[in-house]
């Protein structure tokens, strides 16, 4: 990022996550683990035979930014149509495989990317070998999928729970099996609906081997609390340099997680995309309706997807302090008017009326202007 908001680490080293050092896989596409930005994921809630709304779902989610869409394959109806819905999208498909090894055969064959299965689930080691195989034939990747609700019986008994030693001993005994076939193009996910045991479970399993780590807190709940709880279990994770892909599971519209997953990413430093509004909550010095402001800026802005800073603050206690960090910003404290800030700087007054439209303008100049400067993509 340039302007005020520039990487700053080289001063503020308290900023700075240091990263756990995982091989690198591929996900089509997307290279996973090592260096390679952490990916953003979602998953349809359509019905995967249906294959025009679960094409127009995946369009929206690449809209909003997702590196890679999960598509659930409970039958061959689902596998029948995920070749023309790979054909379709723009970004990997998983294609998520519940007890019927054949999906994923059959998915494979179709185009998945990579293959999304649960060992509790999938069956004796010869399917899981058909499995690895496919996924050979056809350069799929895997994610072991280790659940705390869907153990394997024998590490129930043997640990009397669900338990960060139970997943993580799950995921490698299947990490290994993949391993005995020459297969080493997978990445493993250790969730569980409870923070505790999440952060537990991937913290001992990032100790125990290199595999590139999806994150995530399975059955998070609803928008609000499933991103509260999702924010503690990753943002714990990640902080400490773990994960690299995210998904936030909500019980909500599929594109919100892709929105809460870049908030994650963004808030910690580890990603960039779209603008970052810092916002005041408001209070009775506020010199325009704070929260009805960012409320529109928000709406009328998320089709940026360059990374812009941009302060809105209802007056100038901490209205200038936070622009010297943004690239943009507007501060109220005039008489129905505030002042615009350009990296950082008071640059010029606009009226509070016309504020909104001004702001969006300047944003997408901004934005238009670092599209010119990107490096051409090959």
């Amino acid at each position: 990022m340039d302007g005020a908001a520039g990487d700053l680490h080289h001063i503020r080293p308290w900023r700075r996550i240091e990263r756990r050092r995982s091989r690198k896989i591929r996900v089509g596409s997307v290279e996973i683990g090592g260096d390679a930005p952490i990916a953003v994921q979602s998953m349809t809630n359509t019905p995967t035979s249906d294959a025009a709304a679960t094409i127009n779902q995946i369009r929206q989610l690449e809209e909003a930014g997702a590196d890679i869409v999960r598509v659930s394959c409970p039958d061959e109806d689902s596998t029948a149509a995920f070749a023309k819905i790979a054909r379709a999208a723009k970004v990997p498909l998983v294609a998520d495989i519940h007890f019927h090894y054949r999906r994923g055969i059959e998915a494979a064959a179709a185009g998945a990317a990579c293959l999304r299965i649960n060992p509790g689930n999938i069956g004796n080691a010869q399917r899981v070998k058909d499995v690895v195989q496919a996924a050979k034939d056809h350069g799929c990747s895997i994610r072991i999928g280790v659940n705390a609700g869907s153990l394997e019986p024998h590490l129930l008994e043997k640990y009397g729970e669900p338990c960060p030693e139970a997943m993580v001993e799950s995921a490698l005994y299947h990490a290994a099996l993949l391993e005995e076939h020459d297969f080493r193009e997978y990445k493993i996910s250790v969730k569980a609906s409870d923070v505790f045991l999440t952060v537990a479970a991937y913290q001992a399993l990032a100790d125990a081997t290199d595999a590139p780590l999806h994150l995530g807190v399975t059955e998070a709940g609803a928008l609000r609390s499933g991103t509260v709880k999702s924010s503690i279990a990753m943002g714990s994770l990640l902080w400490a340099g773990i994960g690299d892909t995210i998904r936030v599971s909500l019980a909500a519209d599929p594109v919100e997680e892709i929105k809460v997953g870049h908030d994650l990413l963004k808030s910690m430093g580890l990603r960039q995309r779209g603008v970052t509004i810092i916002a005041c909550p408001s209070c009775a010095r506020q010199g325009f309706n704070v929260i009805k402001t960012v409320d529109e800026l928000e709406a009328r802005l998320a089709h940026i997807a360059e990374p812009i800073t941009l302060s809105i603050i209802g007056c100038v206690v901490n209205g200038p302090g936070e622009a010297l960090m943004t690239d943009l910003g507007f501060t109220g404290g005039g008489k129905g008017a505030g002042m615009v800030y350009v990296a950082g700087k008071p640059d010029h007054k606009v009226d509070n009326d016309e504020m909104i439209d001004h702001i969006v303008g300047l944003v997408e100049d901004r934005a238009k202007t670092m599209r010119a400067k990107a490096p051409a993509k090959d």
